[in-house]
């Protein structure tokens, strides 16, 4: 017997259809509402324990060995765990002191938003400027994609050219103006 399309395309039967290619793996052990927070955990861990307090041993359990990681201001993409504590450790050499405050956060599906804003003081070298003692602060947005538990894609976009104004690399508009 020859069903109707009509018949067997209902909205139910398309949402299955749906969820099915969104998560053809079928892992549907926990809700919706319990995977966005520990995806959200996952990304809050990153700035408060990596950036704010330095501790580059959890970056193993936190990113997937494949991480990839999409940023602007770097000259190419950086790939794997070790490009993570590198990223990690020129910015907490260059600001010793730095904190990240969260400001917002929001996950859907497998990615984390969150909308931040960092402070610190440039005691240190960074990217080849030397330390100024200049308090910076950056606001800044991270996309971080997880996949089995682990962050493995991050696309960092922040205030880089306001940065290196307050380091005093890079002339204020108002200094130019002078």
């Amino acid at each position: 017997m020859l069903l109707n399309t009509c018949q067997v395309l209902t909205p139910s039967f398309l949402a299955v259809i749906v969820k099915e290619v969104a998560n053809p793996q079928g892992k549907r052990e926990k809700g919706a509402e319990a995977v966005s927070e520990e995806n959200k955990t996952l990304s809050r861990r990153v700035l408060e324990e990596v950036f704010s307090a330095g501790n580059l041993d959890v970056v193993d359990e936190i990113f997937s060995e494949d991480h990839v990681h999409h940023d602007p201001v770097m000259p190419e993409e950086g790939h794997g765990r070790e490009h993570v504590k590198e990223f990690a450790s020129m910015y907490r050499s260059g600001f010793p002191d730095v904190h990240i405050e969260i400001e917002d956060q929001i996950a859907e599906g497998d990615r984390v938003a969150t909308r931040w804003v960092a402070s610190g003081t440039h005691e240190g070298d960074l990217m080849g400027i030397s330390p100024t003692g200049n308090r910076v602060t950056v606001v800044g947005t991270t996309i971080d994609r997880v996949a089995e538990g682990q962050i493995a894609e991050t696309w960092d976009n922040y205030d880089a050219l306001g940065m290196m104004q307050q380091v005093g690399a890079i002339p204020s508009p108002e200094e130019t103006q002078a």
